[in-house]
């Protein structure tokens, strides 16, 4: 063989080695066409589902927050008012006792020590009052308080059963994917012509 055949031999195997190369940069893209036909569609809808989840999920908490606000300050309203009506009718019967005493007072000693403690009665009731009220409240803010705790505790399960779904559905296409990937590059790889061109 002179020098001639070789460098021509030479030039024809350079010549099938650019031509796979390109043929497999042709084949990566067509893959990555196909990847795209077949899950782009999937990938993009379920991208759109966690935006829409993670939209709900912070309306859904927005909501409670306001919900709570609005409860509380009606709640906080209606004892305020309870709380000041009852102290003006307390005050205005104290003041009205006070006066009868003074105008008894100098007629009948004992019908003052009476008063007196029938004042001191109406004090103790104002404070049992209070307390009992103050209770109330405490008991209702913690039963307000448990209910939307639970509340959202079953939000965020219910979301992350959510969640878990979508990432479970996902990771079965993204194994699909890679299955697909793998058996078109061998079907490439093995549709291509080998050295001796057969």
């Amino acid at each position: 063989m002179n020098n001639d055949t070789q460098v021509h031999a030479g030039r024809s195997a350079a010549v099938a080695g650019d031509g796979r190369i390109a043929g497999e940069e042709q084949s990566g893209g067509s893959l990555d066409k196909v990847r795209d036909i077949l899950f782009g569609a999937q990938l993009r809808d379920s991208d759109r589902r966690f935006a829409r989840l993670e939209e709900r999920i912070a309306q859904e908490t927005a909501e409670l927050k306001e919900d709570v606000r609005k409860r509380l300050g009606v709640l906080e309203q209606f004892v305020k008012h309870e709380v000041e009506s009852l102290a003006d009718r307390l005050k205005s019967e104290h003041e009205a006792r006070s006066d009868a005493d003074k105008e008894l007072s100098r007629e009948l000693r004992d019908t003052s020590e009476s008063n007196e403690k029938k004042l001191g009665q109406v004090d103790d009731q104002l404070a049992r009052v209070q307390r009992e009220l103050r209770q109330q409240l405490l008991d209702t803010q913690q039963k307000i308080s448990d209910e939307l705790q639970k509340h959202a505790q079953e939000s965020v399960a219910r979301l992350a059963r959510e969640a878990a779904d979508l990432r479970a559905e996902k990771l079965d296409r993204t194994t699909l994917a890679a299955v697909l990937t793998e058996m078109a590059m061998r079907l490439s790889s093995d549709s291509l012509p080998d050295a001796n061109g057969e």
